[in-house]
């Protein structure tokens, strides 16, 4: 039995229905907060439909009591932790609630889990965590101790609560260092929808850095096949750790952290291109200025994470972009 955290959210949604494809049963759970896109969480669930072996409960992971009881009735073997805050710029306007819904709801994850005696949790970081670096493209060896977003230090916090379970209690922790998934049905305060619902109604968006901004877009079905992989492979400790240079994303203890990311990042102007040819349709773009908690570039090294399960993406930033707009011309438009 399976544990997902976050279920109706962007990746959540996707990897419930490749988990329930594959024959497993998942215990699914979400509060079904507030959204940028009110319904969205509803839709999403509702797209997943009656699938046999899901379970969906409403639950807020900060909530303890209801966490254990989960635990207590199905005794899960695996968990993933998806659930969270999402939202640099958000976490800027609202730094209490992101810390209290990533870092004290993952508390409560590692802590039942240590309790029921799980198996292997999985849980979702953020290549946000590598905050003023510089230095591209990123690794997992590489320091991160200067976020630039309350977001990116919830989730650097979340990686540090993992090692501490890891090493007290034995409990096999992984953590994925996500870089900026897109898709169907993605996360409406994100770029890729933001643009597509503007583009098609007419509007213009609005550019930062004047579209020189780096990314690593990287498609969610290929962030799926790795998350999937992974979940098989508990994490276990280092034969290699050495205490005297230690690796940040190893330890003695069961613990990993990977990056999870497309490995060839593009400039903001090349996705908005690419977007406007799969629309059929160029947009007004407003220059604005780059936001404090904004990082000017990202790209992952996945030499770990290559290694670990043969793992690398498969989806071309052109191809990714025509199945999202697939979409968004059915679902996503819909709600412009």
């Amino acid at each position: 039995m399976i544990l997902l955290t976050g279920v109706a959210g962007f990746i959540g949604m996707h990897l419930a229905r490749r988990l329930l494809a594959e024959g497993h049963e998942v215990v699914g759970i979400d509060h079904l907060g507030p959204c940028a896109e009110p319904g969205l969480k509803e839709r999403r669930l509702a797209a997943l439909g009656d699938a046999a072996g899901l379970r969906f409960y409403r639950v807020d992971v900060t909530d303890g009591a209801a966490l254990d009881a989960l635990f207590r009735e199905h005794r899960f073997e695996l968990a993933i932790h998806l659930a969270a805050q999402t939202g640099v710029r958000y976490s800027s306007e609202h730094p209490h609630e992101c810390v209290i819904n990533n870092v004290a709801g993952f508390a409560n994850v590692l802590e039942y889990s240590r309790r029921h005696g799980l198996g292997h949790l999985v849980y979702a970081s953020s290549s946000s965590t590598y905050g003023a670096n510089r230095r591209l493209p990123f690794r997992e060896h590489d320091p991160v101790d200067h976020p630039v977003s309350v977001y990116a230090a919830s989730k650097r916090s979340d990686e540090l609560l993992a090692h501490s379970y890891s090493h007290l209690y034995g409990l096999p922790t992984t953590g994925l260092r996500f870089f900026t998934v897109y898709g169907p049905w993605g996360r409406p305060d994100m770029a890729p929808m933001l643009f597509a619902k503007a583009i098609a109604a007419g509007r213009p968006i609005e550019v930062y850095n004047g579209g020189h901004m780096l990314r690593d877009f990287t498609y969610i079905d290929d962030v799926v096949e790795a998350v999937l992989r992974l979940c098989g492979r508990p994490a276990e400790p280092d034969p290699d750790f050495d205490p005297l240079d230690p690796h940040p994303a190893t330890s003695h203890a069961p613990f990993r952290i990977y990056n999870v990311g497309n490995q060839q990042p593009v400039q903001l102007s090349e996705f908005i291109d690419a977007l406007e040819d799969a629309l059929g349709r160029r947009a007004e773009r407003l220059g604005r200025p780059m936001p404090g908690a904004d990082m000017a570039a990202t790209c992952a090294d996945t030499h770990d994470l290559r290694r670990a399960i043969g793992w690398a993406p498969s989806t071309p930033l052109r191809t990714g972009i025509a199945h999202f707009v697939a979409w968004f011309r059915h679902h996503g438009a819909c709600h412009a």
